[in-house]
């Protein structure tokens, strides 16, 4: 994730005790009633389950960023992102200071085609029931969203062009 600082010359985000809330996305995709987790390889929440996301880029709207996001990690090639929710996660240390600040606009996508295959961001990647989700190792911001949103998360299908299973 880059950051442009003055004069054009880019700079790597600051994501531990960051200065400011980082702004990023999470993609919902869902087929067949499975939802595609993927393994993080990086903190907060290294080794748990998580959807594919990622740090919105400078100049890139959060819809722009899902999509690119999405096949950066999975391969996979969606459109149309419909908003779902807004997660907050933040993670103070052990005197207070705040270590991570995210916010986590969430996206559900349809698929239009790719391969799947865990990108370099990704540890490794799952389809997973809906119903055998909370089974897994979440992140504990993962957790709270699909408890938040697992009725509406039922009536979703990412191959569906209206994007619901259910009218």
């Amino acid at each position: 994730m880059r950051q442009f600082c003055s004069r054009g010359v880019s700079c790597l985000v600051k994501r531990l005790y960051p200065r400011q809330p980082i702004v990023g996305i999470g993609a919902v995709i869902i087929c067949d009633g499975k939802i595609l987790l993927e393994k993080r390889k990086n903190e907060p929440g290294r080794g748990r389950w998580s959807i594919p996301g990622g740090l919105i880029e400078l100049g890139e709207t959060a819809e722009q960023t899902v999509v690119r996001e999405v096949n950066e990690e999975t391969g996979l090639d969606v459109e149309e992102p419909e908003h779902i929710d807004v997660v907050d996660n933040i993670v103070r240390d052990s005197s207070g200071e705040v270590k991570y600040h995210f916010i986590i606009v969430d996206y559900f996508v349809r698929l239009k085609g790719g391969m799947l295959e865990a990108g370099s961001d990704a540890g490794e990647l799952r389809w997973v029931a809906l119903n055998e989700v909370e089974k897994c190792d979440l992140t504990k911001t993962f957790r709270e969203f699909f408890q938040r949103n697992y009725e509406r998360l039922k009536t979703l299908d990412s191959q569906s062009k209206s994007g619901s299973t259910s009218s």
